[in-house]
C-alpha cells in the first residue's frame, strides 16, 4: 500500500459471537478517488512497558485479537535509557549492564506472565516477544519483520515526562509517523462494552 493519510472506521459492531467486522481503510494516495477496500487484521502487535495505560492498550487488543481470530504479539522492550538512567543515580556502573539487563529481562517476563493469566485471553494465540533499544524504533522494526497488520498501544507510557512529551512527542506518536500499518491508541482508561457489562451513552 502506498503512503499517505490513512482512516479506517469498523463497519460491524464489536460484539463478541458475531460475525466477523470488516475494516474499510482509504487512504490519500489510493488511485480511485474516495476508493475503499475491505482489510482484516490477521496479526495485531500490541508493545507493553506495563504502565497503566499500556496494560489498557492490552485488554483492547485482547478484545479486538478476539473479534478478528487473529494472532496476538505482546511487545516489551527493554528502554536503552533505563540503563544510563541507573547509571545516573549511582544505581548502577557500566560494568553491571549485564547484570542489570538480566533483572530487566526476568521482570518483563513475570509481568508478561500476569497479563496472559487473565481471563479474557483464553483461547488466544499470544506470541511474547522481548527487545532492547528505543522503544518506537524497535515497536516498528517488530511490526514489519512480524508483518503485522495493526498496533495497538497505550498513548502514553509510564517512562515518558510531560516535556518528553512537548518537545519530542510521545513513543505512540512516534510509532504513528513511522510504522507501516495503522495503530490505534488507546487512553487511559478505555473499556469497551463488554467489560463493563454497559452500552456506551449515545452522542
Amino acid at each position: 500500500m502506498a503512503s499517505g493519510l490513512l482512516r479506517f472506521k469498523l463497519v460491524n459492531k464489536f460484539t463478541l459471537g458475531q460475525t466477523k467486522p470488516r475494516v474499510i481503510v482509504q487512504t490519500s494516495s489510493t488511485p480511485r478517488e474516495n476508493a475503499m477496500t475491505p482489510l482484516l487484521f490477521h496479526k495485531i502487535l500490541v508493545p507493553v512497558d506495563f504502565s497503566p495505560c499500556s496494560r489498557e492498550a492490552f485488554r483492547v487488543a485482547v478484545h479486538l485479537a478476539k473479534v478478528f481470530q487473529a494472532q496476538l504479539l505482546l511487545l516489551h522492550v527493554i528502554d536503552s535509557k533505563a540503563l544510563e538512567a541507573l547509571n545516573a543515580l549511582g544505581l548502577a556502573k557500566p560494568s553491571e549492564y549485564p547484570q542489570q539487563k538480566q533483572k530487566l529481562r526476568r521482570a518483563a517476563r513475570v509481568q508478561a506472565r500476569q497479563l496472559l493469566k487473565l481471563e479474557d485471553v483464553k483461547g488466544l494465540e499470544v506470541t511474547r516477544l522481548l527487545s532492547e533499544g528505543k522503544p518506537f524504533v524497535e515497536i516498528v522494526r517488530t511490526a514489519r519483520m512480524e508483518r503485522v497488520n495493526l498496533i495497538v498501544m497505550g498513548s502514553y507510557g509510564g517512562h515518558t515526562s510531560d516535556v518528553e512529551r512537548i518537545f519530542f512527542g510521545s513513543t505512540a506518536e512516534q510509532v504513528v509517523r513511522t510504522a507501516h500499518c495503522p495503530v490505534l491508541c488507546i487512553p487511559f482508561p478505555s473499556r469497551v462494552p463488554h467489560e463493563t457489562g454497559q452500552e456506551p451513552a449515545n452522542p
